[in-house]
């Protein structure tokens, strides 16, 4: 069985991206075989597509952390042929071939049911960045977020998971603060649901004050580096901080005053390990009281020749919204 896959590899320190028509051979030996109907494009597939070894360690590899499709084999009891699923976490992606090919090949407690009413378009629109932002505001109310508290502020707002983070505090009942560098997408971020806009410089405090006027119930940060303590220092008390990326730096510096003054919470996001009865939850809830929409201009679909493109688009900063690789 041949299949097309977005190969990467690795020649003299250089990474080279190619489609290549692959064989089911060059798959792992995993308990279900997946049609793959579509994907998306995230950072950390954009990260694996140019090498970075903290993401994949070796090439060549095909990239993809998301899937949705139609399961076409099964030796496990979970899943039969015909069976429509959506892949994410676990190493899928990273390390284990992904959904910038037409088939892969999975172990069985890797995919979940698509949720009724759902088609695989629809769950490629949500992905890793639904998901991920699901789970924020997830353990945020877990540890007792509320939208009386105040509003919350949503960093690297044209992105991803900036997008679907925005669309659904607002489907959730919460006021948003979106930052953004890009004021050309103020108006996008507005038909969104972000109640108010500021600019990238206004999370980025230089002074060496340990807190700033109250600004924020909450974040939902995709940035890191000094924007994540720039938003410890102007958060409300008892504030939650979901911390989801590293666009500008892994790395961050802040006193303990905002947690033991203002007894604010760094709630740390990671989605690849997230227990399954969790996993399953969110899907849930992103297809029913958490289900929201993106308008249909912040949605492109590209094929496996236009990848490369977007990939290099993100890198650079000039992606919007949400960007989903249809396989033919």
């Amino acid at each position: 069985m041949k299949y097309q896959a977005l190969v990467v590899d690795e020649i003299d320190g250089t990474f080279v991206k190619t489609i290549k028509t692959l064989n089911r051979k060059n798959l792992p030996d995993n308990e279900v075989l997946i049609k793959v109907e579509y994907s998306a494009l995230n950072y950390k597939d954009a990260l694996s597509a140019s090498g970075h070894k903290g993401i994949t360690r070796n090439f060549p590899h095909t990239p993809g952390i998301d899937a949705a499709g139609e399961v076409i084999e099964s030796k496990s009891d979970l899943w039969k042929a015909g069976d429509k699923v959506i892949v994410t976490s676990y190493d899928f992606g990273m390390n284990t071939a992904g959904g910038f090919g037409e088939l892969i090949s999975v172990p069985a407690e890797w995919p979940v049911r698509l949720p009724s009413g759902w088609t695989t378009r629809d769950a490629m629109i949500m992905g890793t960045s639904g998901f991920t932002a699901a789970l924020a505001l997830y353990k945020m109310e877990e540890n007792r977020q509320h939208p009386d508290m105040g509003p919350i502020l949503v960093t690297g707002a044209t992105g991803a998971l900036g997008t679907a983070s925005i669309a659904l505090l607002k489907k959730a009942g919460y006021n948003v603060i979106a930052s953004s560098g890009k004021e050309s997408a103020y108006g996008d971020l507005e038909v969104l649901g972000a109640d108010e806009i500021i600019s990238r410089e206004a999370v980025d405090d230089q002074s060496n004050k340990p807190f700033l006027s109250p600004k924020w119930a909450g974040a939902i940060d995709s940035v890191g580096g000094n924007t994540l303590t720039t938003i410890l220092k102007a958060a409300m008390a008892n504030a939650n901080v979901a911390v989801c990326g590293l666009v500008a730096s892994p790395e961050f510096s802040a006193t303990v005053y905002p947690f033991i003054i203002k007894g604010n919470n760094l709630l740390g996001i990671e989605t690849a390990t997230c227990p399954r009865w969790v996993r399953e939850k969110l899907w849930e809830n992103l297809s029913g009281k958490w289900n929201f929409s993106l308008p249909q201009h912040m949605i492109r679909e590209v094929g496996l020749d236009q990848l490369e493109t977007e990939i290099e688009r993100m890198l650079s900063g000039k992606s919007f919204g949400r960007v989903i690789l249809k396989h033919q």
